[in-house]
């Protein structure tokens, strides 16, 4: 189960700007049938991958997944759902109301198939969904006390997308993530990180002339669905 993930060398050159990235997956929608709520149940799923890899398959291991009102969110919800299904033990950290349609959808599910939201103070591994690339900062009280408190754990940290708190600055607070799932492509901010953090590239289901409409390449995900970048 400790899974060796294919190598992804990718130039900065080629990684996408965040409103590139928004402009990529709108045309995806837009033009390919494709859904959002397909797209948040491919993230979801290769979260769900990645976090079972990362434990070595142990249901002994308490999951912790913090969850906003966004698609990133919903990402997350989808996750859990996943994960609750194959029998880990799984917590929501739902640090605000979940409001809009597909996020409040995946979370009712997510609870049907056995997550919980009741206090987990010390998980064994904790996860940023809590908001993702449209993030704007500065970062609420509430959640920069959140991700304070998850930097200050034990815990295995992955992020979703994109850390909370990280526009590119590694001078301000955000989710110091150990492991960090990046959706289609890589995204030119991550390669600000510090090398502590691991980056990996997952396949959101976006065909190849998204990817050259865009002027970048599609990563070789025929190797693998989850891809690990070399910085």
């Amino acid at each position: 189960m400790n899974k060796k993930y294919p190598s992804l060398q990718y130039p900065k050159s080629q990684a996408l700007e965040l409103n590139q990235f928004r402009e990529m997956d709108y045309f995806a929608v837009n033009n390919y049938e494709l859904p959002i709520e397909l797209m948040m149940e491919n993230a979801g799923l290769q979260l769900a991958n990645l976090i079972t890899a990362s434990i070595n398959g142990d249901k002994t291991k308490n999951i912790l997944i913090g969850v906003g009102n966004g698609n990133n969110g919903g990402g997350g919800l989808v996750a859990a759902r996943r994960l609750a299904a194959w029998g880990f033990t799984v917590h929501l950290d739902v640090f605000t109301n979940i409001t809009k349609p597909l996020p409040s959808t995946q979370l009712k599910r997510a609870l049907k198939f056995g997550a919980k939201t009741t206090y987990l103070p010390k998980p064994d591994v904790w996860i940023d969904a809590y908001l993702g690339f449209s993030q704007r900062l500065p970062l609420s009280k509430k959640l920069l006390t959140i991700i304070q408190t998850a930097n200050n754990s034990a815990a295995l940290k992955i992020a979703l997308d994109i850390p909370s708190g990280f526009l590119g600055d590694n001078t301000l607070p955000y989710f110091k993530a150990d492991k960090v799932l990046t959706l289609a492509a890589p995204k030119k901010i991550l390669y600000q990180l510090l090398p502590t953090s691991q980056i990996f590239v997952a396949d959101l289901g976006i065909p190849e002339l998204v990817y050259t409409q865009f002027g970048i390449t599609l990563p070789p995900f025929n190797k693998g669905n989850i891809l690990l970048l070399e910085r």
